[in-house]
């Protein structure tokens, strides 16, 4: 384990958590954006001409990013229909998230194993609003439960979907052996969000 990675695991600083999050916005509205670019070009452009400064702090930054990610995947919906949006989303989003999961791998200087990834996990999460368990379960992999997500009280159902497409991404940039996989998301309905975590191929 990195000392940076021992360090930022005990406690991250503010703004350390902001830079973070502005890496996850912006590549995630690019990824996004390239979608809408190619799909619906005046939709973007008006979506761009109508977003505000976000409001202050940490929480405000998330609420803005909510609302960017609303915005571009209802254009997106419109444009598509939901199945292809959600479908043409995800693997853009995917591809993003691996993007910034190799970044954090790099920069936080993970090593191999459970205990790296999960510090690292938890610090990405921090920095989203996010608190999380791990269990292990009895046939191999683990079960990841979202218990508090500052994005679930913004999100659209619709963006949900296709944005924790970025979650699974960033756990394989994180460890390429792993693949995550969403099994329930709060935004439908349920008081938590639950991701299995298992060996990739599996």
């Amino acid at each position: 384990m990195s000392l940076r990675l021992a360090l930022l695991s005990l406690w991250t600083p503010k703004r350390a958590l902001a830079e973070m999050l502005g890496r996850v916005e912006e590549t995630t509205v690019a990824a996004l954006d390239g979608l809408l670019a190619k799909h619906s070009p005046g939709r973007l452009a008006e979506i761009r001409a109508a977003e505000h400064l976000p409001g202050p702090g940490l929480d405000g930054r998330r609420a803005a990013m909510a609302a960017a990610h609303n915005a571009r995947v209802s254009a997106l919906i419109e444009a598509l229909g939901r199945e292809r949006a959600v479908s043409e989303g995800r693997e853009a989003l995917f591809k993003a998230g691996v993007a910034l999961g190799k970044e954090a791998r790099e920069r936080l200087g993970l090593g191999k194993g459970f205990r790296d990834f999960e510090r690292a996990a938890r610090i990405l999460y921090r920095s989203l609003g996010i608190d999380f368990t791990l269990a292990k379960l009895d046939g191999g992999g683990m079960l990841m439960r979202v218990h508090r997500c500052a994005l679930s009280e913004h999100y659209a159902p619709g963006a949900c979907a296709v944005l924790s497409a970025a979650d699974e991404g960033v756990v394989r940039g994180l460890d390429p052996t792993l693949a995550m996989r969403f099994e329930q998301r709060m935004t439908d309905g349920p008081a938590e969000c639950v991701a299995r975590i298992e060996k990739a191929g599996e």
